[in-house]
C-alpha cells in the first residue's frame, strides 16, 4: 500500500492532544478532524447500495407474533376440521380434533377466507397473500424463533434485518437502518436482531422490550445534558481519532470499526430520532385509525404508527413484536384477546401506508415462529405445530388477495407449495431486489448467507 499524501496522513493521538492543549481553538481542531475524516476514506457502510436487480419492495415492516399463532383459527380455513370435531387422530390416539370456534367468511373481491377474529384486517383481504404452506424444523420456541430471524436454530448468525441492511444500506443516515420495537428478552434475545459476524453497524437497534408499554420505552443517552452539539462533536472527534489510530495499528479490527460507525450514528440520531418517536403531531384521525386511545389496542397501535413513521423517514427494516400467542389452554379467551389487540392497528397500518403511497414498495410481513395443532391440548388449547402454519405478506410487489401453499384437511402438515424458513427468507430478499445466493459475507474461510445452502424463491407470490 502506498503512503497517503502528507495532508491525508492520520494525526497521532499526541499531536491532537497537543493541539487541544496548545490553545489553537475550535478552528484548528476542526481542521484536524477534517483531516482525520479524509484519512478514513469517507466510506459509509450504511450508504444506499444498488440491489442485484430491480426491487419490488424498498423497505420491510415485520409484524412478529411471538409464540406461534393458531393458523387454523385465523387464516387457514379447514371445514373438515369442523366436520370431524372430537374425533381421535389415528397417529395420536389420545388427541382429539378441535374445531375452530370462530367462523371463516369470504372477504374482498378475491373472496379470501379470514376468521371473524380479524374484522378490521378482513377489509384489506385483497392486499394479503396468505402463505398457508409454511414449515420449520423444530417445534420449540427458542429454536424456531431464532431460525425465523436468522435461518439457523443452532449457531449464532446474522438476522434477516441485518442482512437486508448489509445488502441495501439505508436512506436516512441520521437514523438506524434496522429498528426493533418491543423485542422479547428471551427466545434468543439480541441474537434475533444481531449482526453476528457482519459488521456491528448492521445490527438492529432495540427500542423498548416485550411486556413494557411502548410509552415507557427509552433510548438511553439520546440527549447529552453536559455538552452542547458543538462540544460533543469535538469530544467525539478526539475519541474517533484514537479509535482510527488503533485501527491503523491493528490493520483489521471489526470491533473498532463497529465502534467508530456506531458512535457517529449515535451522534446523528440525537437530532432526528426524538422527533420520529414523538407521535403528538399526528392527527386525531390517524391516531384513531391505529386504535390509539383504546385500552385494548393502544400499545400495539402506537408501535404500528411508529413503524410507519420510521419507514417514512427512510429506515430500511422495522420489526414490531407482539406476544404471547402460545395458547396451550384457554384458547377462546386468550387468542381472541391477542387478535383484538392487533387487528385494528394492523388494518390501520395497511390503510395508512396505502394513503401515503408507501404500501406499493413497503413489504409488510405477519407471522410467528410456527403454528398450532388441529387437535386439542388441555381440552381448550392447542400444542406447537412446526409442520404447517400460516404467515402473510402485503404490499411490496406481492400479489394480493391470494393464497400460496396449503396444509392437509386438518391443518396439521404443509402439503402443497411448501415454504420452509429458508424459502421464506429467499423470497423476502428477492422482493427487496437481492439474490439470496449472491448476498454473502466471507467469514472463517467460507461465504455465508442468510439461507445457508438452501432456499427457493416463491415467484408465484409476486404481482
Amino acid at each position: 500500500m502506498h503512503d497517503a499524501p502528507h495532508s491525508l496522513r492520520p494525526v497521532s493521538r499526541r499531536s491532537m492532544l497537543q493541539t487541544l492543549s496548545g490553545g489553537f481553538g475550535w478552528m484548528a481542531f476542526s481542521a484536524l478532524a477534517a483531516q482525520q475524516a479524509a484519512a478514513a476514506g469517507g466510506s459509509n457502510p450504511l450508504a444506499p447500495k444498488e440491489p442485484h436487480f430491480t426491487p419490488r419492495a424498498k423497505r420491510v415492516i415485520f409484524l412478529c407474533m411471538r409464540g406461534g399463532p393458531s393458523h387454523v383459527d385465523t387464516f387457514d380455513y379447514k371445514p373438515k376440521l369442523k366436520q370431524d370435531n372430537g374425533k381421535t387422530i389415528e397417529a395420536r390416539r389420545s388427541a382429539r380434533l378441535l374445531a375452530s370456534p370462530w367462523e371463516f367468511r369470504k372477504h374482498g373481491q378475491s373472496g379470501l377466507r379470514i376468521s371473524e377474529l380479524f374484522p378490521e384486517l378482513s377489509k384489506h383481504a385483497d392486499k394479503l397473500c396468505l402463505l398457508n404452506g409454511m414449515k420449520t424444523d423444530l417445534p420449540a420456541h427458542p429454536q424456531a424463533f431464532v431460525a425465523m430471524h436468522t435461518g439457523n436454530p443452532q449457531f449464532v448468525r446474522p438476522s434477516m434485518g441485518a442482512w437486508a441492511l448489509y445488502g441495501l444500506g439505508t436512506d436516512n443516515q441520521n437514523l438506524p437502518g434496522f429498528i426493533t420495537l418491543s423485542p422479547p428478552v428471551g427466545l434468543g434475545g439480541a441474537q434475533n436482531y444481531g449482526s453476528s459476524f457482519l459488521p456491528a453497524i448492521y445490527q438492529g437497534t432495540p427500542i423498548g422490550r416485550e411486556r413494557l408499554p411502548i410509552t415507557r420505552a427509552q433510548v438511553n443517552n439520546i440527549a447529552n445534558r453536559r455538552l452542547g452539539a458543538k462540544a460533543q462533536r469535538v469530544q467525539l472527534d478526539l475519541v474517533q481519532a484514537m479509535n482510527r489510530e488503533r485501527l491503523q495499528k491493528d490493520d483489521f479490527n471489526p470491533q473498532i470499526e463497529g465502534v467508530i460507525e456506531s458512535y457517529e450514528l449515535a451522534f446523528r440520531m440525537q437530532a432526528e430520532l426524538p422527533g420520529v418517536l414523538d407521535i403528538n403531531g399526528e392527527s386525531e384521525a390517524t391516531r384513531a385509525l391505529y386504535g390509539i386511545g383504546d385500552q385494548q389496542t393502544d400499545d400495539f397501535g402506537r408501535q404500528c404508527l411508529l413503524a410507519r413513521r420510521m419507514v417514512e423517514k427512510g429506515v430500511r427494516f422495522v420489526e414490531v413484536t407482539h406476544g404471547n400467542w402460545d395458547q396451550h389452554q384457554n384458547l377462546e379467551q386468550a387468542l381472541a384477546r391477542n387478535c383484538t389487540a392487533t387487528d385494528k392497528p394492523i388494518a390501520g397500518l395497511l390503510a395508512d401506508l396505502k394513503s401515503r403511497d408507501l404500501l406499493k414498495d413497503t413489504l409488510v410481513i405477519w407471522g410467528g415462529e410456527f403454528g398450532r395443532t388441529p387437535y386439542a391440548q388441555n381440552n381448550n388449547g392447542r400444542d406447537h405445530n412446526n409442520r404447517g402454519y400460516t404467515m402473510w405478506l402485503a404490499g411490496g410487489g406481492v400479489k394480493g388477495g391470494t393464497t400460496y401453499g396449503s396444509t392437509d384437511d386438518y391443518g396439521y402438515e404443509a402439503v402443497d407449495n411448501k415454504m420452509h424458513t429458508h424459502d421464506f427468507h429467499a423470497t423476502v430478499l428477492h422482493l427487496l431486489g437481492l439474490n439470496h445466493e449472491r448476498l454473502t459475507y466471507n467469514y472463517a474461510g467460507r461465504d455465508f448467507r442468510l439461507t445457508d445452502v438452501y432456499g427457493n424463491v416463491a415467484k408465484d407470490v409476486m404481482g
